[in-house]
């Protein structure tokens, strides 16, 4: 091979290298489009994605691996004015009757008036156990962070790395806690304007349709079941922080702060919906 040929192939290989480097963790690699047709759209080469609802369909997408405990980011921008009735998700699931899952839910509203940000954990198929909050931000203006940090010892929601809600492993005590059942990342936007704003009392208004959400950075730091090495995020990052991640003294006085000025629900003060006591874990933690 001639110096010209070593020097071209030289440039192709550095090219090759660029193009792989690129499309790691894109959205082509780790996530598959699960219903909506055209109303998903991956974009810039796999950096980006949207999900559109209109009268006929909503859209969503799913992981290619499932995963056993790890820490999982998504920057997502909501649907932006006229919202109402529209559901924007990030969560993690398993499958079947017993399943576990944890959420978070995004319910539009009215125009100038707030989302509400729905948080639930599943365990061997219950949930009812709700969370919601206002934000101290404009979710529709720009991309914001929002995260799930699970671990055998808790669950832990953040949103632009402040922790707005934990939910710890009181499986001693007899509350089922998801540990065992490998869940997926998912993702979707739905039309639920039968609950989703003020209980179901604005409805969806299609006249405003199509609304689209848009997701982007997806990073999952965790194990993938089934592999002996760790996800393509964390084989440059071996850092497993999130196996023990709780809260420190900066962490409690941050979800302190959301919890006093932005909560508005918690399962665990609620007695007229569970008249018969609340569930246990409400009287063994704080931050729930």
């Amino acid at each position: 091979m001639g110096p010209s040929n070593n020097i071209l192939f030289a440039v192709a290989l550095i090219i090759s290298i660029l193009i792989t480097a690129a499309s790691a963790g894109s959205f082509y690699d780790d996530m598959d489009i699960t219903f909506g047709g055209e109303r998903a759209k991956i974009l810039n080469g796999g950096q980006d994605l949207s999900l559109s609802l209109d009268q006929y369909s909503g859209s969503g997408f799913q992981s290619k691996h499932e995963y056993l405990f790890g820490r999982f980011d998504m920057q997502l921008k909501l649907v932006p004015g006229n919202s109402a009735g529209t559901v924007t998700t990030f969560y993690l699931s398993s499958q079947g009757a017993g399943h576990d899952e944890i959420d978070f839910e995004f319910l539009g509203n009215s125009t100038g008036n707030p989302y509400t940000i729905h948080t639930n954990v599943y365990s061997q198929g219950k949930g009812n156990k709700e969370q919601q909050f206002h934000l101290w931000f404009d979710p529709t203006a720009a991309f914001h962070t929002y995260t799930i940090v699970w671990n055998s010892l808790r669950i832990i929601f953040l949103i632009d790395n402040i922790p707005v809600r934990v939910f710890n492993n009181n499986d001693a005590a007899g509350v089922p806690f998801p540990k065992s059942q490998p869940m997926r990342v998912y993702a979707s936007l739905w039309n639920a304007d039968d609950w989703a704003t003020q209980g179901g009392r604005v409805k969806t208004d299609w006249t405003n349709a199509p609304f689209t959400a848009s997701y982007r950075k997806f990073n999952a730091n965790a194990k993938k079941v089934g592999l002996n090495s760790m996800s393509k995020s964390s084989e440059n990052d071996q850092s497993q922080a999130w196996s023990t991640q709780g809260l420190d003294a900066a962490g409690r006085n941050r979800i302190r702060w959301v919890q006093t000025k932005h909560m508005i629900y918690n399962y665990c003060n609620d007695r007229k919906r569970f008249p018969n006591g609340l569930s246990e874990e409400c009287k063994r933690s704080r931050f729930l």
